[in-house]
């Protein structure tokens, strides 16, 4: 009497652990994520598509008013505050200045925080509202 062996594998394949998978992924990556807020400015109009990763965030306001990550700097100590930031943070290698100027800015304001930016060798962007 001969046996009959069965060697069919199922190629049926479930799409709930990895729906799963994505689901935790996408909850570690939401709260991982560092939060930025940026201050309700009108923004500069731009058709750049690109977005970059942001460490600090800069708010110049039209009477010059600098705020860095929300809180209130006189431009002479906001070199001492970045410098601070950039040693706080541990990944200093791509650090990335957001500079948010609000519409009418004069434009010495931002070139000032440039300068700072480019003397810690930090990337400086400046944040723009696309043009619809």
């Amino acid at each position: 009497m001969a046996l009959k062996k069965h060697n069919k594998t199922s190629a049926e394949f479930s799409m709930a652990s990895l729906t799963d998978v994505i689901f935790l992924l996408l909850i570690f990556f939401m709260l991982s994520s560092k939060l930025v807020t940026i201050e309700p400015f009108e923004l500069p109009k731009s058709d750049s598509k690109t977005v970059a990763p942001t460490n600090i965030v800069v708010s110049i306001n039209n009477t010059g008013e600098h705020k860095l990550n929300g809180k209130s700097l006189s431009p002479k100590a906001l070199e001492r505050a970045l410098q601070q930031e950039v040693t706080n943070l541990k990944d200093a290698k791509d650090l990335t200045v957001t500079i948010v100027a609000e519409v009418g800015t004069p434009f010495d304001y931002v070139a000032d925080v440039m300068e700072i930016a480019a003397k810690m060798r930090a990337r400086a962007i400046i944040a723009t509202q696309p043009t619809s």
